[in-house]
């Protein structure tokens, strides 16, 4: 993946770390102890403070919108208890706005691909 990235990155594509995501990572990271990681984390999204994608309070009420949507259409993406991140992730995609091209590159697209486009991160070839 890292040569995937170092691809995407040298291609010119714009490659974000949404907040939610980036507390995914960044629990593993610290649950396993791994300092190496976190360091290539935090310098990834340091060196260009664009990479990281805030969450922001639109992106919050529109994932609340998915959610319940999800749940009244019978496709839930996780149980009713969970946080599900799913949904505040593609919330963040959705909220940065129309006209921008945005694919959601992910180890487990299937929930994600009810809201926004999403692709393993394999599947997304570079031009």
């Amino acid at each position: 993946m890292n040569h995937w990235l170092i691809d995407c990155l040298s291609n010119g594509d714009t490659v974000l770390v949404p907040a939610i995501v980036y507390y995914e990572i960044r629990r593993e990271l610290l649950r396993a102890r791994k300092a190496s990681g976190l360091a290539r984390l935090d310098a990834f999204v340091q060196i260009d403070p664009n990479r990281y994608l805030a969450l922001s309070d639109e992106a919050l009420r529109l994932a609340a919108e998915l959610w319940a949507q999800a749940r009244q259409q019978g496709r839930p993406t996780s149980s009713g208890l969970d946080l599900d991140i799913d949904v505040i992730l593609a919330a963040q995609a959705l909220a940065l706005g129309v006209g921008t091209e945005v694919i959601v590159v992910t180890t487990n697209p299937r929930h994600l691909r009810q809201f926004v486009e999403a692709r393993l991160w394999n599947e997304v070839t570079l031009p």
